[in-house]
């Protein structure tokens, strides 16, 4: 499946490179002199003995307890592609961490100065001395070792279920958790204490998979008024979003690829045709590629419709862009996309944009599998790969997806949470809300089904009861309490649900919690990078998400995406007809990739691929609302915002969602709450703000502009 172990090939190259160049030196990628210091000292200094052993905390499942436990897998049950991460010592994450900053700013040698997955690898990647112990290890104890990644910190290797409870003194057992059967450990991995400093952990020991963020069409009584203006085509996203200057101008996307990447395939090619020319989008150059020789997943139901719509939206925002959908085989301890991602960056080519639109939440993924994504997107951006990631569609309740009411208190997604990818949120629109839908909408149709007029003023994606402004249009003053929205006929009946636009501090990145699925005990939050505290972002020390929104809504005030999805079994539909017809839904798994398009479009205009966007975003941002916002730019002006502006400020509104329960939940004397930043007052998780807030991030852009204004 992948390329064999060339250990030897490596230490030949760092001995040549320490010959060349004089220890203490280096030169960067492009053979400019770079200040990158030593190579990677070996970490592992004594024989690894299977006597003297650590645990690697964080590493268990919430749903691995003894109310789920079904007894223990047999040994021969095999575990394929397991993934060991390594950590390189302390001076190297610190020399890489300086050399990145170097190539994002101008004047640096290293400006844009990207790295290739072996230059990586041998420049801060673990010392070679150290992967041939680990992987003599490995072997020793009856595993395969089917790889070491180009980017020297990680390590794919096979075995049994009695291979790692012999090797690792972690036991796999069978679970039943609502219903379905799943696999896990049941504690902690252990390694020989020689491998401590070196071994971050096992990414995966479960079968547990992320979700899908994005959430089918609904409708609502109370917005049935507004049928007319409902569906969102992609000329609709042209006008709100202003694409059409760029596209006027030839700036589409032409000569920039995209990968989307998923654990399944698209259900029908003639799925993304079909949308493609019903909405007036040249024909696409598309194909599904398994990188790595990874194994063909095939058709995922359910997760084929988050493949087709992430394809077709992003073409919808770059209709001259290549896609190209890098799909693997989800394995039985880890998810297909993580292997498709990291094929990826450990090659030769490495994309220049990508997207994910999966999630889970922090405390969910573990302390390994966070630090997976971590190390994943760090080494993307050092390639100049752009990572854009969906922030999650259930508030700050990334813990209870897909559920009727939060319970875990709040928590945001692992996959969002690194420092390295751009997290996008979700926004609606508040026409219907003002009763304003007149003004930005035509009656009919063009030829291509668009209707929008102009740019529409936006609020925070939220299908809640626990939504102030939901609870206001329906006659409420509150939302909480036992007179409030969510514990009346109307909120009960329609809005208990944590489908929202995701947002929030990243609170369990490492550590262990002490409650299953709770932020508690040692959890930490990834730290904050520089750039997000340029526009007044919390001083929490921590990375907040989002960064930028886009519309995402399911049909809460009337508006929703269409999008062509023919698979019956996963919730689609005939694409015959007017599309109105047609799948319908929304999620920030349609925010995700159509930020990704517009940055095709950036990369085009500027004849580059620029690695992590958010430091130029930030600084676009302080630039516009400086430390008190900016009243031109402010979303809630509509049709008079400022045409200048490159985001656009969203300051009405909240995400918050209903609750049950004690983690964070507000609901004195009620059954239903709501999400709170303390259990005795109300402090809603969250609200809009001038500048950034945990609601939008940024707030939206306009494509335009934000294209124009790139430095």
């Amino acid at each position: 499946m992948t390329s064999a172990y060339r250990g030897g090939a490596r230490t030949a190259r760092l001995l040549l490179t320490l010959l060349a160049v004089g220890v203490g030196a280096s030169v960067s990628a492009s053979g400019h002199a770079a200040t990158i210091g030593l190579l990677s000292r070996p970490q592992i200094t004594r024989a690894p003995d299977n006597n003297d052993r650590v645990a690697l905390p964080g590493n268990v499942s919430p749903f691995a307890i003894a109310a789920n436990d079904r007894g223990r897998v047999d040994d021969s049950v095999a575990l394929e592609h397991m993934q060991l991460l390594l950590q390189r010592p302390v001076d190297r994450e610190q020399a890489l961490e300086s050399f990145m900053q170097e190539q994002q700013t101008k004047g640096s040698p290293n400006y844009r100065n990207w790295l290739t997955a072996e230059q990586f690898g041998e420049q801060f990647g673990v010392s070679q001395l150290d992967i041939d112990a680990i992987t003599s290890w490995l072997k020793s104890q009856g595993f395969t070792v089917n790889r070491v990644y180009e980017g020297g910190t990680l390590i794919d290797f096979s075995g049994t279920a009695g291979q790692v409870r012999r090797a690792f003194n972690a036991e796999i057992h069978h679970l039943s958790v609502n219903g379905q059967n799943h696999v896990a450990n049941m504690s902690d991995p252990e390694i020989p204490s020689a491998f401590a400093s070196v071994v971050t952990g096992i990414v995966s020991l479960n079968d547990f998979r992320p979700h899908t963020n994005y959430r089918q069409h609904l409708d609502y009584t109370f917005t049935s008024g507004g049928a007319t203006y409902q569906a969102v085509v992609p000329a609709d996203l042209a006008t709100i979003y202003n694409l059409n200057p760029l596209f006027s101008s030839g700036i589409n996307g032409s000569g920039q690829t995209i990968v989307l990447i998923e654990d399944t395939n698209v259900y029908s090619t003639a799925d993304i045709a079909t949308f493609r020319s019903a909405f007036g989008l040249p024909a696409a150059s598309f194909s599904q590629v398994h990188p790595g020789g990874c194994t063909n997943p095939g058709v995922l139901v359910g997760n084929d419709g988050e493949a087709e719509l992430d394809v077709e939206y992003a073409g919808a925002a770059a209709p001259g862009a290549t896609l190209e959908l890098a799909s693997c085989a989800d394995t039985s301890t880890e998810f297909g996309g993580l292997i498709a991602l990291n094929n990826l960056v450990n090659t030769g080519s490495p994309p220049a944009i990508v997207s994910i639109s999966y999630g889970e939440c922090e405390v969910r993924n573990g302390a390994t599998q966070n630090a997976a994504y971590i190390s994943a997107y760090q080494q993307a951006a050092a390639e100049g790969v752009s990572v854009f990631v969906s922030s999650g569609d259930e508030g700050a309740a990334s813990c209870d997806a897909n559920l009727s009411n939060a319970t875990h208190g709040i928590g945001v997604s692992g996959f969002a949470t690194t420092p390295y990818n751009v997290a996008v949120g979700g926004t609606d629109f508040s026409d219907t809300y003002s009763g304003t839908n007149s003004t930005y909408w035509n009656a009919a149709n063009t030829s291509t089904y668009g209707s929008a007029r102009s740019y529409i003023p936006e609020i925070p994606w939220n299908n809640s009861c626990a939504s102030q402004l939901i609870a206001t249009y329906a006659g409420y003053s509150t939302t909480y309490g036992r007179n409030g929205f969510c514990n009346s006929s109307l909120g009960r009946q329609d809005f208990l649900t944590t489908t929202s636009g995701s947002g929030g501090p990243s609170g369990c990145a490492s550590g262990r919690p002490s409650r299953s699925g709770v932020v508690s005990g040692t959890c930490k939050g990834t730290a904050k990078p520089s750039w997000q505290s340029l526009v007044g972002n919390p001083s929490d020390r921590v990375r907040d998400i989002p960064d930028v929104s886009l519309f995402a809504a399911n049909g809460v005030w009337g508006h929703y995406y269409v999008f062509c999805y023919t698979d019956a079994a996963g919730g689609g539909a005939a694409c015959t007809g007017a599309p109105s017809g047609w799948a319908g839904a929304g999620g920030t798994s349609f925010s995700s990739p159509i930020m990704a398009g517009i940055q095709a479009l950036v990369n085009q205009h500027i004849g580059a691929r620029v690695g992590n966007p958010n430091p130029t975003y930030y600084s676009l941002a302080r630039s516009e609302y400086g430390s008190s916002g900016s009243a031109a730019c402010n979303s809630s002006n509509g049709n008079t915002v400022s045409s200048s502006c490159v985001f656009y400020d969203v300051t009405l509104g909240d995400m918050d969602v209903n609750c049950t329960g004690n983690n964070s939940c507000y609901r004195p004397g009620a059954t239903y709450g709501v999400l709170s930043t303390s259990n005795a007052a109300y402090g809603p998780a969250y609200k809009t703000a001038t500048g950034w807030d945990f609601a939008t991030g940024i707030g939206t852009v306009n494509a335009a502009n934000l294209v124009h204004n790139w430095p």
